[in-house]
């Protein structure tokens, strides 16, 4: 299986290779606009985290057809607190207090929301997020960001490239499994059926070295299946936190 997506100038084109067969969809938008990375650090073992997915997924619906990338990040400093969340990583935990001490949050806490890496919200809260994504959508960006993906194997193996404004920035690639539930049996959600959307399996930060085309490898998951994963990948800034560039590409 053959994947290939690029952003230019946030120029979006998708080019999708299965069976031989090679179909080419339109770009989603025009060059110049913008785009919204919306990361929710959640956990199952939080009773205030199920609104915030929610709207989560309620976002993911109603911008589909927009540059705007959801991500869910399982934290796991919930998992000895009654209930273990079988998403949650330790990486993801530590991005959300590198955004802590970034965005002068007094201490990490679940359900929060980053917008584009420089706005941080309650994530159960409508308005003020909604804002924020249409303000990203608005803007412009000068970066481009190209990625190419093959899958063999257990492993996807990514081709990217950056340029413009990106020096002294990093490309965060995040392997999102779109869609899970999970029955919780112990914990403040105890006795609930929850459902998730763009959940973080996998993430991989790298030095976004201008101009050059370089190679990497992701360790694809066991329950890695051939439907209903993607690839997020977005340039940061390491000093501010903004997110300059952004795309992805369906597995």
């Amino acid at each position: 299986m053959i994947i290939t997506c690029s952003l230019v100038s946030v120029l979006m084109a998708c080019i999708s290779w299965q069976d031989d067969k090679t179909i080419q969809d339109p770009p989603n938008n025009i060059s110049g606009k913008g785009f919204a990375v919306v990361e929710l650090f959640t956990s199952e073992g939080c009773s205030s985290c199920p609104p915030a997915d929610d709207l989560l997924a309620k976002i993911q619906h109603d911008y589909k057809d927009s540059l705007v990338y959801v991500l869910a990040w399982h934290v796991d400093y919930w998992d000895h607190l009654g209930w273990r969340d079988r998403f949650s990583d330790h990486l993801f935990t530590n991005r959300q207090r590198w955004y802590a001490d970034l965005l002068h949050v007094r201490s990490v806490y679940t359900p929060q929301v980053v917008v584009n890496g420089t706005t941080e919200y309650v994530g159960s809260k409508r308005e003020p997020i909604l804002k924020a994504i249409n303000d990203g959508l608005d803007q412009s960006s000068t970066t481009t960001l190209v990625l190419n993906g093959r899958v063999e194997g257990k492993k996807l193996n990514i081709e990217y490239q950056t340029a413009g404004d990106g020096k002294k920035a990093e490309l965060v690639l995040a392997l999102v499994q779109q869609s899970a539930e999970s029955n919780i049996k112990a914990g403040e959600n105890a006795g609930k059926n929850l459902s998730h959307v763009q959940i973080v399996r996998r993430m991989l930060r790298i030095t976004a070295k201008q101009d050059i085309q370089k190679n990497i490898t992701i360790d694809l998951p066991d329950d890695f299946t051939s439907k209903g994963w993607e690839l997020i990948g977005f340039v940061q800034h390491k000093n501010d936190g903004r997110i300059v560039a952004a795309t992805r590409f369906s597995i």
